[in-house]
């Protein structure tokens, strides 16, 4: 899930800058300690096309030991695709000329990107709606105004209109959406109820991770509520195998939920990602017999005042079989 602002693609590239203070480490890896965002494969080819400068001077070979100074990254533009209408059926919650609700399925990407350049919901809207679906999100994501992971399942909003997209974009901007998730985690945050206040950024350790970083980063809030314990032992105190947990997003971090749970010791059931450590042998069983193919989180309710209309709207879904199946199942312990 992310409410992080969608990158739009101009026919310049992006210079980025920042200053290493002190020279001597590897070139490569200095620059992927500046530049955060871009990973040192990104980085060391950036270096060889001559994208890199030092006080003006083009840099390449990352393997050479960086100097002090100020660095410039021009990194060009991602190559838009058009993406092409496919008949992919959408669970359909409210449509107008101006916005289109939908209840997005587990393993369907929110649009088009590397590795998976159909079967987006994208590629639905586009023949679901036709011309009718606001390019303010650029052309390889015409309408999307917020993204759920690819395997995250739930409530999504997309704009028709650019006065739509506008407009959903202030409300998310200002964190001004209602938005709770259901969560199956191994064991269980404590307190019961509490609130995550944290920043999130890259990981220093994998960049296509997030994590909770004492300084950096963008603050993220959680508010959760366990609303479930499953396999609790019998002795006062003990920890649950598995809950179900609510979490209602104040901002919209990347995997801003996931990492949060995380990091108070309850990792969502089936994340690849940040699920480290392996539930108890139940928990492990009944994520097999229910089929859970993916981390078990689905965006139940999505509030917010249409932006056109002024109505007040408000759209809830329950999980889908997977999670049903798998709630079903650790239930029984």
């Amino acid at each position: 899930m992310s409410d992080e602002p969608l990158i739009t693609e101009d026919d310049e590239p992006v210079v980025l800058q920042a200053r290493i203070e002190t020279g001597g480490m590897r070139l490569d890896k200095a620059l992927a300690g500046a530049f955060p965002d871009l990973s040192r494969a990104r980085l060391q080819a950036l270096l060889a096309a001559g994208a890199v400068s030092r006080d003006g001077t083009p840099v390449s070979g990352g393997s050479a030991k960086a100097a002090a100074g100020l660095y410039s990254v021009a990194v060009p533009p991602v190559a838009p695709a058009d993406p092409l209408p496919e008949a992919i059926p959408l669970t359909l919650l409210f449509e107008d000329d101006d916005l289109i609700v939908i209840d997005k399925p587990a393993g369907m990407a929110a649009h088009p990107g590397p590795g998976c350049e159909t079967g987006t919901l994208v590629n639905a809207l586009l023949h679901h709606c036709g011309d009718s679906l606001s390019g303010i999100g650029g052309v390889a994501r015409p309408g999307i105004v917020h993204r759920l992971d690819k395997d995250t399942s739930g409530v999504m909003v997309a704009a028709k209109s650019d006065r739509a997209h506008a407009g959903l974009s202030a409300l998310f901007s200002a964190h001004d959406i209602e938005r709770t998730y259901i969560a199956l985690t191994r064991g269980a945050p404590t307190p019961p109820r509490g609130r995550i206040e944290t920043l999130i950024g890259r990981s220093s350790s994998d960049r296509k991770k997030m994590a909770v970083l004492r300084s950096g980063g963008r603050h993220a809030i959680t508010d959760y509520v366990v609303e479930a314990m499953f396999g609790v032992p019998a002795k006062a105190g003990g920890t649950p195998m598995a809950a179900r947990v609510a979490c209602t997003l104040h901002t919209g971090r990347t995997h801003q939920i996931r990492v949060h749970l995380a990091s108070r010791g309850a990792p969502i059931l089936g994340d690849p990602v940040y699920g480290s450590g392996s539930p108890a042998a139940p928990v492990r069983a009944a994520v097999a017999e229910a089929g859970l193919q993916r981390q078990a989180l689905h965006a139940a309710v999505l509030g917010f005042v249409h932006p056109v209309t002024g109505e007040a709207l408000r759209f809830q879904t329950a999980p889908p079989a997977d999670m049903r199946a798998l709630e079903e199942k650790l239930s029984d312990l």
